[in-house]
């Protein structure tokens, strides 16, 4: 299914993964010229793209990239037990198979692409980076789940007994845990505009799911050092679902020549969809800004390492809040440079 939205074009598909369930897959594109480079959208637990990362794919598309989502398994529009996840891995593979079947299209094989994870997104990018080192051009890293919070995770005691019944009851519903959605979105209005939409998934997590969670960011946590592509975390400070401190980390440990972080005081874990309009306001000014502004303001603190530059990065603050689309658009203009993989070559589909 195909729709015209102005200047932008979307698009609707399912494909099978290999279990033998349909995804749900769509894209942005802009309407009248090809896209000067690829951004593929991995969303968070229990969230979906075609609505609630519909703002993103947009306005990324607007600004002439070709947009490309998937929800996982058991997510959104995907068949599936609703947000079970009974192994990790298998939301990355079916992300890589689809990714790089769009990758390995005649008209997109030497463009650039790019990951945008938010939340357990930032997740799934890393380990897609981790799968293939060298295929992705950088990322965009939203909250990124390197580690959950102390303050949703359940007690370490509680931890063991849910392992030890795993595999009896992995469906059960029985997780103890603080309302993620009460969690991660600030402004009360907007956070019941989430609950509206059906397709998130809004009950307690699901015994395996939430493990799986679990033992994921603590293996993308051992794991930050072999991080070597480009990418840009954007992270609030008061963020109660993910950890900012881990986020940090990742900038200080990742191999990558060329990377940036971005904190915001005060910020929840829903920097795009849950800031009151004061905060994400500047956003929507700085699509066409340097990710990483001029001096004076007291408003995020930024951290910046580029190739060729030694050391921690200088610490500065930025005048405007390049939040995750508008970091997006900045940060992949000044990777891709001309749309195009310098290498020309075409990269291998996956797909099955």
């Amino acid at each position: 299914m195909a729709k015209e939205m102005d200047d932008v074009k979307y698009h609707e598909e399912y494909v099978t993964n290999p279990r033998g369930l349909q995804l749900f897959t769509c894209g942005w594109l802009p309407a009248y010229s090809s896209p000067k480079a690829l951004i593929f959208l991995c969303h968070g637990y229990g969230m979906e793209v075609s609505g609630f990362m519909k703002a993103c794919g947009v306005e990324l598309a607007t600004a002439g990239y070709g947009v490309f989502g998937i929800d996982y398994e058991g997510h959104g529009k995907s068949m599936g037990a609703r947000c079970y996840v009974q192994k990790f891995g298998h939301l990355v593979d079916d992300c890589d198979r689809f990714f790089k079947s769009i990758c390995a299209l005649e008209e997109y094989r030497e463009k650039s692409r790019f990951l945008y994870g938010e939340s357990m997104g930032g997740a799934v990018a890393l380990l897609l980076h981790r799968k293939d080192p060298t295929f992705w051009d950088g990322a965009v890293l939203v909250a990124p789940m390197c580690k959950i919070s102390e303050k949703v995770k359940p007690h370490p005691v509680v931890v063991r007994l849910l392992t030890q019944v795993e595999e009896i009851i992995p469906k059960w519903k029985i997780v103890p845990t603080k309302d993620v959605i009460d969690s991660a979105f600030k402004d009360p209005i907007k956070r019941e505009k989430i609950r509206k939409n059906k397709l998130i998934y809004q009950d307690k997590p699901r015994l395996k799911t939430a493990l799986e969670l679990l033992r994921t960011s603590m293996d993308v946590e051992d794991g930050l050092s072999r991080v070597s592509m480009p990418f840009f975390i954007l992270h609030g400070e008061a963020d109660t679902v993910t950890d900012p401190e881990v986020s940090r980390a990742l900038y200080e440990r990742a191999a990558s020549a060329d990377k940036t972080i971005k904190l915001y005081p005060g910020m929840w874990h829903g920097l795009t969809a849950g800031e009151p309009d004061e905060n994400a306001s500047p956003t929507r000014t700085s699509t066409s800004s340097s990710p990483t502004s001029s001096r004076g303001s007291t408003t995020a603190a930024t951290a910046t390492v580029r190739p060729g530059k030694t050391g921690r990065g200088s610490r500065r603050c930025s005048t405007r809040w390049p939040l995750p689309t508008a970091a997006a658009v900045a940060t992949t203009a000044r990777w891709h440079r001309t749309g195009r993989r310098s290498s020309g070559a075409a990269p291998a589909s996956s797909a099955g």
